[in-house]
């Protein structure tokens, strides 16, 4: 597991899986092979597998642990959901909650659950299957999601209820949660503590989220989906295939970018691959990412 320390938080990342899983022509539809030449040398091989061509994508949560809270961010994709679009995911059986009890966490402790989004592969341990049905798998906990994401999501009124990315999710993952009164839909920017602040990221979803830690002059980022993969630190213009409005999320990449590298910043995307998290660092407008300092 790995295990950082920001100012008096701490923060571990629990792994649902860890694997090669897109070619980056598929991942980024603007992807020229020039990039890979010009990053080969740093991408391989904690980022991207030489033998498959596939890039390297890490599902995984956030647990934050505070003097006073027991944080999630980001559920994954869950185990026993049907998910004919995505066979990676399809009906999983991953031992995701015993890494949570390894990481000294029952899900009863959970205090609190972000979403920064809604897709499939950001809500899936929301619930979990018991005796036919979907309960929710943190029975103590706050779910929090943005309100505009999920009025999107919404299967009965969204935009994109029925939207085949999203098959099924909205109905297994978080109506359930709603309907036990355990969701919190907020409107970002929204003070979870004293040291977590939720904000609003759109672009890759419409009502996408970050989360920002500030504790002893200390900083660090929960970007969720603003990227996908470290090689949009070099290359910020590069959109993934699943990002909802292409514009907004290079506007919203490249500002989060900004922020990282003046304010010396951990950032913890949910996707990168080991050691998962970096720091940023801007030089005559161009960002790179250090994991050597963390």
């Amino acid at each position: 597991m790995n295990s950082f320390i920001v100012g008096d938080v701490e923060i571990t990342r629990i792994e649902e899986s860890l694997t090669p899983a897109y070619p980056p022509e598929f991942l980024f539809p603007e992807w020229h092979p020039d990039y890979l030449d010009r990053h080969r040398d740093w991408l391989a091989p904690n980022f991207y597998d030489l033998e498959s061509g596939k890039l390297i994508s890490s599902i995984h949560s956030w647990l934050i642990r505070t003097r006073g809270h027991v944080i999630l961010v980001d559920s994954c994709a869950g185990n026993d959901k049907p998910r004919p679009a995505f066979a990676r995911f399809d009906m999983q059986r991953t031992p995701y909650l015993e890494r949570l009890r390894a990481a000294g966490v029952a899900p009863e402790d959970v205090t609190h659950v972000l979403c920064t989004h809604l897709h499939v592969d950001h809500v899936g341990w929301n619930t979990r299957l018991l005796d036919g049905r979907w309960v929710p798998t943190f029975p103590n906990a706050r779910y929090l999601f943005s309100r505009r994401e999920s009025e999107f999501w919404d299967t009965r009124s969204g935009e994109g209820g029925r939207l085949p990315i999203n098959d099924g999710v909205f109905e297994d993952s978080v109506r359930p949660i709603i309907e036990a009164g355990l969701a919190d839909l907020i409107d970002p920017p929204h003070a979870l503590t004293d040291e977590l602040t939720i904000e609003a990221a759109p672009g890759h979803s419409p009502g996408h989220c970050i989360m920002v830690l500030r504790s002893k002059g200390e900083t660090a980022i929960f970007s969720g989906d603003t990227m996908h993969q470290p090689v949009q630190v070099h290359e910020p213009h590069l959109n993934s295939c699943f990002c909802a409005e292409p514009e907004l999320a290079r506007q919203t990449r490249r500002a989060l970018l900004e922020r990282c590298a003046s304010a010396n910043g951990l950032i913890l995307p949910a996707h990168f691959g080991k050691p998962h998290a970096g720091r940023v660092t801007e030089r005559g407008g161009e960002f790179s990412i250090s994991f050597d300092s963390i």
